[in-house]
């Protein structure tokens, strides 16, 4: 297969490249890059640090009625989430949704008080459909051609 290639000659208005890349330019491509890509780290960390010490030293004074915090306030610690106001960022997505399922069904599936002064009860919904089935759903009076009962 390879001889097949050998003797295949290419048309005469055809051209292609001859020369390859040397690996020679590939790697010093990749070395220098990996130089921009450390310095610039670098560079950013120190920014960075020289940002926080710049914006520590020229805070204004504190209220003195104000309680003061001796912890690092970037980092949120464990029940930090409780002091935020409703509503709040979900911490475990499926297993709040799994109790409202769950409180949900058995509010569908048991008897309760919806009003107790009033005298409002619930019932299961397998019971509320029985008894839709037995008693039928409310219906209109028919009307005329006038708009009047008949």
């Amino acid at each position: 297969m390879s001889e097949e290639m050998k003797k295949h000659d290419a048309p005469a208005n055809e051209e292609f490249e001859r020369q390859d890349l040397s690996a020679k330019g590939v790697v010093i491509f990749l070395v220098v890059i990996a130089v921009i890509g450390v310095a610039s780290y670098f560079l950013m960390t120190g920014m960075y640090g020289y940002l926080d010490r710049y914006e520590q030293a020229h805070q204004p004074p504190q209220n003195p009625l104000v309680k003061s915090l001796e912890t690092n306030t970037r980092r949120a610690l464990i029940g930090d989430e409780r002091k935020f106001p409703e509503p709040r960022l979900e911490m475990d997505e499926r297993g709040e949704l799994g109790s409202v399922r769950s409180q949900e069904e058995q509010t569908l599936h048991s008897y309760g008080w919806v009003d107790a002064k009033a005298g409002t009860v619930r019932i299961p919904i397998e019971r509320a459909m029985e008894l839709t089935v037995q008693r039928g759903l409310p219906v209109r009076p028919a009307l005329n051609a006038r708009g009047k009962k008949e």
